[in-house]
């Protein structure tokens, strides 16, 4: 790896600085909270040096959010290397993916890249970023699939690849818990563990599409506890410091 110049490491630094300021402001006030100017004045800085670093306050969300998506991705990794089983690997990803969204300064921050008004302002470079780092954590999943049907434990069924397969776990694990973060109303309308809801439906996709080895619910959920403790000691560090207040 190249050394920074002293130049090049101001410039990081900075940088650093300016999200460090910014992700509880986004946070805690929303996007409307957050602006140049106000990040410029609590700096101290003249507007121009924000905008050396960002050319608007949408390019500092997707920044904030290639951050939260690094440590998403670490954590899947992380789950997709502690067994050498494609089944069990997927099944620990899905504590990974758990644990992640109980980060909520993480999670939220995820969020927000959804929005299109932000998307749409937001550089093309920053957006490259974050489809790469989307990128990624599908590869890892993505992988267990090919890995599975390789190994003769899983037949994609007919028309649909290991990423599309993987899109449907994505979106019952994903969009469960963005309702869980947003909606007040869950157990009015009689959900009231939605993530042991979800892992119900997630057990019983796998055994539906006969991923093997076929497995109980109860040896599922013993999968999913030993791993979601495994990964709260590894990225203790990073669980303890979420912003939420």
């Amino acid at each position: 790896m190249a050394t920074l110049t002293r130049k090049q490491r101001e410039l990081k630094d900075r940088e650093a600085q300016i999200l460090k300021l910014a992700r509880p402001i986004l946070l805690r006030e929303g996007y409307q909270g957050l602006s140049m100017e106000r990040l410029a004045s609590e700096m101290e800085y003249a507007k121009g040096t924000l905008y050396n670093h960002f050319p608007n306050k949408e390019d500092i969300v997707l920044a904030l959010a290639v951050e939260s998506l690094e440590l998403r991705f670490q954590m899947m990794e992380s789950a997709s290397t502690s067994s050498s089983c494609p089944r069990v690997r997927l099944v620990n990803i899905g504590a990974a993916s758990e644990l992640f969204a109980s980060a909520k300064e993480h999670f939220a921050i995820e969020a927000w890249i959804r929005n299109s008004t932000i998307w749409d302002k937001a550089s093309p470079e920053r957006q490259q970023l974050i489809q790469q780092c989307e990128g990624r954590c599908m590869g890892i999943v993505a992988g267990l699939a090919r890995d599975a049907v390789a190994r003769r434990d899983l037949v994609l069924p007919q028309g649909l690849s290991a990423e599309e397969l993987i899109f449907g776990f994505w979106s019952i694990t994903y969009g469960s818990q963005v309702l869980s973060a947003s909606s007040p109303s869950l157990a009015v309308l009689g959900i009231t563990n939605p993530v042991s809801t979800i892992r119900h439906h997630c057990y019983t996709l796998l055994n539906g599409f006969a991923w093997q080895p076929i497995m109980d619910f109860q040896a599922h959920e013993q999968l999913m506890s030993a791993e979601s403790n495994r990964l709260r000691a590894q990225f203790a560090d990073y669980l303890a410091n979420s912003v939420t207040h």
